[in-house]
This record gives C-alpha cells, sequence and structure tokens, in this order.
C-alpha cells in the first residue's frame, strides 16, 4: 500500500505543480509562447477551461486557475488520507491540510525553480534559451530585492542563497509551527 501511495503521490504532486505553475505564471507574467508555459497551459486546460465558464476572472486575478490548483491538492489530500488510514479527515482538517500542503508545494517549486535557474546560469547562460526565460521570470522577482540589498561581491551573487536559506526556513515554520497549531485549533 505503501508503493501505492507514493505512486499516486508523486504523479499528484507534479500535477498540483503543473497548475501551481500556471497560477504563478499568470502572476508574473510570464510569456506563455514559451514551450515550456505552453506545455503546463495543455496540461492543466482540461480543468481549468470548464472551470472559467462558470468562474469569470476578477480583474487580473484568473478565479478557475486557482479553484483548480486548490481542487487537484484538496482530492490529492482525500486520497491520501484514504490511502494512508483508510479513511478521510473532517472537512476542516482536509481544507487545512491541503491549504499547507498547497503552500508548502508552492515553496519547494520556487526552491528547485532557483536552484535551477541557477544551475542553467552555470552551464546554459544564454538569456534567449526558453528554459532560462522562464525560469527568469519566476524567480527574479524574488531574487531582485535581495540582490539590491546585498553588497556587491565582484560578481558573486549571494541572493539565491539567501532565498533558499530562507524558503527553508519558511516550511520548517509552515509545517512545524503553523500545521500543528492550526490543525489543534481545529481538534
Amino acid at each position: 500500500m505503501d508503493e501505492l501511495r507514493f505512486i499516486f503521490n508523486f504523479i499528484f504532486g507534479l500535477l498540483v505543480g503543473a497548475f501551481l505553475l500556471r497560477l504563478i505564471f499568470q502572476i508574473v507574467r510570464a510569456d506563455f509562447r514559451n514551450p515550456f508555459a505552453q506545455a503546463i497551459v495543455r496540461v492543466t486546460n482540461p480543468v481549468v477551461v470548464p472551470l472559467r465558464k462558470v468562474l469569470p476572472p476578477i480583474g487580473r486575478i484568473d478565479t478557475a486557475s486557482i479553484v483548480a490548483v486548490v481542487l487537484v491538492q484538496v482530492l490529492r489530500t482525500v486520497v491520501d488520507q484514504f490511502l494512508a488510514m483508510g479513511a478521510v479527515a473532517s472537512p476542516g482538517v482536509l481544507l487545512v491540510l491541503a491549504v499547507v500542503s498547497l503552500l508548502d508545494t508552492t515553496l519547494v517549486l520556487f526552491l528547485v525553480a532557483i536552484f535551477v535557474y541557477v544551475l542553467m546560469s552555470w552551464i546554459s547562460p544564454d538569456p534567449y534559451h526558453p528554459m532560462n526565460r522562464m525560469l527568469g521570470s519566476l524567480v527574479e522577482p524574488i531574487l531582485a530585492p535581495f540582490r539590491r540589498a546585498l553588497p556587491s561581491l565582484g560578481g558573486l551573487d549571494l541572493s539565491p542563497m539567501i532565498v533558499i536559506l530562507l524558503i527553508y526556513v519558511l516550511r520548517m515554520v509552515l509545517n512545524n509551527r503553523l500545521a500543528p497549531l492550526l490543525l489543534g485549533s481545529l481538534g
């Protein structure tokens, strides 16, 4: 049963990541003509497009994408709970678990994106490469403020290390402090 749960979580983790990326790409105004963005759109369209028919955007906020990522994460949480315990928790607990997992997945997504972005800058520094452009549009809004605040070290950019460290701290606070606090308030 653990193997099935692992496979399910892996596949649904990728799916949640795709929906999160679509939402984040919209927020950072990424170029959707990019082949990587187009792949994300193709994977997520079967859920997002029907939702758009009933959930119109509110200004620049695509409510269909937000609802889609939350629905997929709630479904992941429900099935994971069932596979782990043979039962499903109360709706309040499920929602807290889903939101915490979604926030954690978002942090991990940025962690991986920053790591790959730095790695790509060493391996393929071509700024016009589609992967570099997509990763840049994703992580530069986070790295830029730290880059401006840190002193120049002769071409050595420490901002990715600082942001990665902060992401790890945020994940610890989320999973070790905030999640138990929220779950404790429900039970």
